[in-house]
């Protein structure tokens, strides 16, 4: 009987052993296909002619926009970084944590790659105007670093992220989870337009090859209404949202009055009501 006993005693621990296992699974935004075609980008990740250079060029886009979100009116835009806690959500090789880092920013960057992360410590450690500011590094994910980091940052920017994830609603709801009251979100990200879907991955992807092949699947982007209503749901307001496009010949970027391939959205975590 006693043998018994503990022979069911170990069938059930095991069994909430698997069931916990599970739940752990399932609470993740990890795509681990897309994060392992991302790190085997790792070697050429800082050549700023690669295949992921429109990343860099980028900088000259999200950066001010950055900028002028967290900027009071008598704020100086050149200085409105410093000091600033600022999470970089799926930060790859470092690419946008170097450039806040530049301007006095205190970066965290997280990514989901092993590989692409030790690609950050190592290009930031030998940037000789990040020696006094160098980012945190670590290979972890958005709902596993929020849940021990709750309100910690001023701002959690999620560029170029979203669309790579599934389990969007969790992944958002995480990245506000991260951020102070009255902090600051931005997103980066292409629209779920047919139009996205014709220059962004059909031709940028498959024809002019600005863009590695396979990076976007159509059916995992977001309209801009779609990401305001997720942000709405987490206790959030939408403060901006504009169009952008890259222009491949001159590997860059400009803001557009419209929303058909690219867009980015500003948003302030508000105070709970007690």
């Amino acid at each position: 009987m006693a043998k018994h006993m503990l022979s069911e005693s170990k069938c059930v621990s095991r069994l909430l052993r698997i069931q916990n296992s599970q739940a752990r699974q399932i609470q993740t935004t990890v795509d681990a296909l897309d994060v392992d075609r991302h790190s085997r980008l790792m070697n050429t990740w800082w050549d700023l002619d690669g295949p992921v250079r429109l990343l860099h060029t980028l900088n000259n886009l999200r950066i001010p926009f950055i900028q002028e979100g967290l900027a009071e009116e008598q704020d100086n835009l050149s200085s409105v970084l410093k000091g600033k806690t600022i999470l970089d959500v799926g930060c790859g090789g470092g690419i946008l944590s170097e450039g806040l880092a530049k301007l006095g920013a205190k970066v965290v960057g997280i990514d989901a790659s092993k590989e692409l992360i030790e690609v950050a410590k190592y290009h930031s450690s030998n940037n000789k105007e990040l020696i006094n500011n160098l980012p945190t590094y670590i290979n972890t994910t958005i709902e596993e670093h929020s849940a021990i980091h709750a309100e910690k940052y001023d701002a959690v920017v999620a560029s170029e992220i979203i669309e790579h994830v599934v389990e969007k609603e969790l992944f958002l709801e995480s990245c506000v989870r991260a951020t102070k009251p009255n902090g600051k979100l931005f997103f980066t990200t292409p629209s779920k337009t047919r139009m996205a879907q014709f220059l962004i991955i059909f031709v940028n992807e498959n024809i002019l090859h600005t863009i590695p092949k396979d990076t976007h699947q159509y059916d995992k982007l977001l309209t801009p209404r779609e990401l305001e209503s997720m942000l709405e749901m987490n206790n959030c307001k939408v403060e901006s949202t504009r169009g952008f496009v890259a222009v491949p010949l001159t590997k860059r970027w400009k803001w557009t009055n419209h929303k058909l391939f690219m867009f980015a959205m500003q948003a302030v975590k508000l105070k709970q009501i007690q």
